[in-house]
C-alpha cells in the first residue's frame, strides 16, 4: 500500500467543505463523508493528485472520459489559444469557426453517410437529440406510425428522461418509471443469441419503429458486458434491409476505447448507423461536449421553408462551446498523430494477459469482460458479504490506484496513453485488494 501524506477520512475538512454545499450525482450524500472520497487538486500525466499531495492513478479516465491523460501540453494550448479569440458563440442561427473546424473533422472519420453534426453538452443530450431527431424524421416525411423506439436489455443510455426511457431501469431508477415512455426491448449482450432476436424484433416492428438504438460492442453501464462484431453487423444489415433507423450510442465506446476510433467500425465498413451520438472522450476530457451525428438522408428530411414546421426545433445555449470545440479538435488530431490506437492495442493485451494470470479464478473473483481498455470484473463476495464493490475500489484508492465500481462489478478503463508499466500498478493494486476484502470476510 502507498505511503498517504495525510490519511483519508471523515474528518477530513475539504471532505467536511464539500459535503457542505455540493450534491454529487449518484451518490448518497447521507454516507458520502464515510466512504473516504477522494478531493482533486490537479494532475499530472495519468495520475490524480488530491489536496493532500496523494497521488492516483486515474484507472477510470476520471468516469471515462480522460483519453490522453491530464494536463497535455498541446490540449492545454488549444485552449489558450481559443481564448485568444472567443469562447463561446451561439450556433442557434449563426456559426463558429472553432464548430464548424471540428465538425468536419469528424464528419471525415465517423462512420456515418454523408455527416451532419448537431452539438450539445453531454452524452445524455446527444442521446435526447437522436431521440427527437428520429422521430421527427418520419413526421417530415409524412409516414405515420413510426413512434416506437427498439432497445436492448441492460441498457443504459444516460439519466434524462427520454435516455432513462431507453434504458433497462437500474441505478435507483425505477422512481422515475411513470415519466417515462414505453419501449420495445430485446435482449442484450448477456444473451448469446441477442442479436437473432433483435433482427427478429425489427422484422416483426418496422412499420412501426421510429428507430432502433443499441450501444455498440459494449454496453457500458451495465457492466461492461460484450459482443461480437458479426452480430453488430447482422443488425445493421437488418436494419438496412427494412428501412429501420439505426442509432448508435458511442458515448461510451468512442474516440478509441475499443481499439477502433469509433466500435461500430469493428462491424466492417458496411455498418453505417443513420444517427450516432458522441460524448465523454469528445474533447479527452477537458470541456463538456457532445454531439449527435446524422447521415445526410436524415439530415435532408428536415429540409423546409424558413421557420416551417420541418424545422429542427431544439438547441442549447453552450451547444458547440469554441473552446470545448478547439481542444476536441487537436484531440482528435493527437489521436491520429501519436497513433495512439496502436498504443491501445499494446496495452489492451497486456491487461488481457495480466487478468488472465493474476485475477482470473482468484477467491472472490466471477468472469471478466474486456473489450480494448474497457474491462469489467464481477466480484463474487461469500454470501452475507456485503458492499463488496465500494469496499475492494476503496482499497485500490488507498493502494494509488482510482476505481470507482457498478455495484459489485469492478471496471477498469484507464487513459489510452497508459503504459504496461502502468497496466502492472493497476492489476497488482486490485489483486491485493480483492484478497484483502476476501480474508476479512472469512475472519
Amino acid at each position: 500500500m502507498i505511503e498517504q501524506t495525510c490519511p483519508l477520512s471523515d474528518a477530513d475538512p475539504w471532505v467536511a467543505r464539500d459535503a457542505a454545499v455540493v450534491w454529487h450525482g449518484f451518490t448518497q450524500m447521507a454516507a458520502y463523508p464515510g466512504n473516504s472520497p477522494v478531493t482533486v487538486e490537479r494532475a499530472e500525466g495519468r495520475e490524480l493528485i488530491d489536496v493532500h499531495g496523494n497521488r492516483y492513478f486515474d484507472a477510470i479516465s476520471s468516469l471515462w472520459v480522460t483519453t490522453l491523460g491530464h494536463h497535455i501540453p498541446e490540449l492545454d494550448q488549444a485552449v489558450v489559444d481559443q481564448l485568444g479569440k472567443v469562447a463561446h458563440a451561439t450556433l442557434l442561427g449563426n456559426g463558429s469557426r472553432a464548430a464548424i473546424e471540428f465538425a468536419e473533422a469528424l464528419a471525415s472519420v465517423v462512420p456515418v453517410t454523408d455527416a451532419h453534426v448537431l452539438f450539445a453538452s453531454d452524452g445524455a443530450v446527444a442521446v435526447e437529440q437522436a431521440l427527437k431527431i428520429a422521430f421527427q424524421y418520419w413526421v417530415n416525411r409524412g409516414e405515420a406510425g413510426h413512434r416506437q423506439f427498439l432497445a436492448l436489455d441492460d441498457a443504459y443510455h444516460g439519466d434524462t428522461v427520454g435516455a432513462l426511457s431507453l434504458g433497462d431501469g437500474g441505478f435507483g431508477t425505477t422512481l422515475f418509471d411513470p415519466l417515462r415512455f414505453p419501449v420495445l426491448r430485446s435482449p442484450g449482450y448477456a444473451s448469446g443469441d441477442w442479436a437473432v432476436k433483435l433482427v427478429g424484433a425489427i422484422e416483426a416492428n418496422a412499420s412501426s419503429l421510429a428507430a432502433v438504438v443499441i450501444e455498440p460492442l459494449v454496453q457500458g453501464a451495465s457492466g461492461i458486458l460484450v459482443a461480437e462484431a458479426e452480430d453488430l453487423a447482422l443488425v445493421g444489415e437488418a436494419c438496412r434491409s427494412h428501412g429501420v433507423l439505426l442509432i448508435c450510442d458511442e458515448v461510451a465506446t468512442g474516440f478509441g476505447r475499443t481499439g477502433r476510433l469509433f466500435a461500430s467500425e469493428w462491424a466492417g465498413p458496411d455498418f453505417r448507423p443513420d444517427i450516432v451520438c458522441l460524448g465523454k472522450g469528445i474533447t479527452g476530457g477537458y470541456l463538456p461536449l457532445s454531439a449527435t451525428v446524422a447521415s445526410g438522408q436524415v439530415f435532408a428530411a428536415f429540409d423546409g421553408p424558413d421557420l416551417g414546421e420541418t424545422t429542427f426545433y431544439h438547441g442549447h445555449s453552450y451547444g458547440g462551446n469554441a473552446l470545448a470545440c478547439a481542444v476536441a479538435l487537436r484531440h482528435l488530431q493527437l489521436i491520429d498523430e501519436w497513433d495512439v490506437l496502436a498504443t491501445v492495442a499494446v496495452t489492451a493485451t497486456r491487461l488481457a494477459e495480466r487478468l488472465a494470470d493474476s485475477v482470473a479464478g482468484r477467491p472472490g473473483v466471477g468472469e471478466i469482460r474486456q473489450r480494448g481498455l474497457m474491462v469489467g470484473i464481477d466480484l463474487d463476495p461469500p454470501p452475507g458479504a456485503t458492499r463488496w464493490g465500494r469496499r475492494v475500489c476503496a482499497g485500490a484508492v488507498g493502494r494509488g490506484v482510482l476505481l470507482r465500481p457498478l455495484g459489485d462489478v469492478v471496471v477498469i478503463m484507464p487513459p489510452l496513453t497508459t503504459t504496461v508499466e502502468e497496466i502492472d500498478r493497476v492489476v497488482d493494486a486490485l489483486v491485493a485488494s480483492i484478497d484483502e476484502v476476501a480474508s476479512e470476510d472469512r475472519r
